[in-house]
């Protein structure tokens, strides 16, 4: 009788093991003020302001707030010269009144005079390339001739080149920014509303971009719908490897909604890609004020390892062997120790999986018997103090470390 292998196999030592490291995919680096993106560095975190860009004081005060939580790309909307004339006051009060901060300008419909009058103020330019050039939809077409299709790249490449020789010459860059609600006619006929469709548009840009020697690109893929968000980024990201390309990406879920579901949306998107080492930077697209979208991006980041942002707390989700209120106890824990960023803090109910299951924490809190809880550094048991004297216990154990720091 043939004896089948046992599946469980018990791995030696000096086995190889398996990463459990995110390998990010390598991008070049692209400079947007005083932060780069890509090039290994980390995952940046953007977002956008609500005001309008000709209301300089409410502007200057909404990028302020965003950048003092964390978010190190801002980005402002300008539909008109009037607006794109408006961020050179924007970035010198900022300069004046707190520090410079990387700025962004989203151009969108015939956008060449904007684009060009707004480069000289910010940092990097956002453009769509399916509103860009607007092309007037014909309600008759059945199709677009070689013919068509090339005069209309001719006059994108007119319409763009004066920007990236600007954006090229004052060492700025660039963020083709395609989505997937707004693709140009043209692109819709030949590839229908597909992520095939929205990568050859970004890399119709690109090709202008580089046969004017200008390589300061990030690209972004945005859809409304995750799978099609996660289907665009995976074959750009296929596409570029093979055109040898490595340009960094910007990853989101655009117009995510709100609450819960708008968090947990673009999480999907975001932390899918991020898992398989795509993305350079993020934004979550919440329908709320843009302040609450940057907590979400460090906690992602921070789930996956990205970047370390915050303290690290392991709780079980308590049962029966539980020993103290998980939940209260938990509370009280954060509420004491949730400014000693870069640490790793564990509460657990009962001992039965507290040790094993908190092993990598840097500090543990566990339930050893009614009335009274186990603190651990590491894997060491260092003490049993009652439990009403647990959460102070636990700082006077930090304190003794060396790694505690006040409020």
């Amino acid at each position: 009788m043939q004896t089948l292998p046992n599946p469980i196999q018990t791995q030696s030592p000096s086995s190889p093991t398996v990463s459990t490291t995110i390998e990010r995919r390598k991008t070049r680096p692209v400079k947007v003020g005083n932060i780069t993106i890509g090039g290994g560095h980390p995952v940046v975190v953007q977002s956008m302001i609500n005001e309008d860009t000709l209301d300089i004081e409410g502007s200057v005060a909404a990028i302020r707030r965003l950048h003092e939580i964390g978010c190190e790309i801002v980005r402002v909307t300008v539909p008109s010269l009037a607006h794109a004339k408006a961020l050179n006051d924007i970035k010198q009060k900022l300069n004046n009144t707190y520090q410079p901060v990387p700025l962004v300008a989203d151009v969108h419909h015939n956008g060449m005079k904007i684009a060009l009058e707004v480069a000289k103020h910010v940092d990097k330019v956002r453009i769509n390339p399916g509103l860009y050039v607007f092309e007037k939809p014909k309600a008759d077409r059945t199709e677009y001739t070689e013919a068509e299709f090339a005069d209309i790249g001719d006059q994108i490449r007119q319409t763009l080149e004066p920007l990236v020789i600007s954006l090229r010459d004052q060492g700025k860059a660039m963020r083709i920014g395609v989505n997937h609600g707004s693709l140009a006619e043209r692109m819709l006929f030949t590839y229908g509303d597909t992520p095939e469709g929205m990568v050859e548009s970004a890399l119709e840009f690109i090709h202008i971009c580089e046969s004017l020697d200008f390589y300061n690109i990030v690209i972004s893929l945005k859809a409304s719908r995750v799978p099609v968000m996660l289907a665009a980024y995976r074959l750009m990201a296929k596409r570029m490897d093979e055109l040898g390309m490595s340009y960094p990406l910007h990853l989101g879920v655009t117009e995510a909604g709100d609450g819960e579901y708008g968090r947990i949306k673009s999480t999907a998107g975001i932390a899918t890609l991020l898992a398989d080492g795509i993305g350079d930077t993020i934004r979550v697209s919440l329908t709320e004020a843009p302040e609450k979208e940057i907590p979400v991006c460090y906690s992602i980041l921070q789930a996956l390892g990205l970047r370390k942002t915050m303290v690290e707390y392991v709780a079980c989700p308590s049962c029966g062997r539980t020993l103290f209120n998980l939940e209260e106890v938990l509370h009280k824990v954060r509420e004491a120790t949730n400014h000693l960023t870069g640490l790793d803090i564990a509460v657990m109910g009962c001992i039965v999986n507290g040790p094993g299951e908190m092993a990598d924490a840097d500090y543990g809190y566990v339930g050893r018997q009614p009335g009274y809880i186990s603190l651990y550094r590491g894997r060491e048991e260092i003490k049993k103090v009652p439990e009403d004297q647990g959460v102070e216990e636990l700082i006077n154990l930090i304190k003794a470390d060396g790694r505690w720091v006040d409020p």
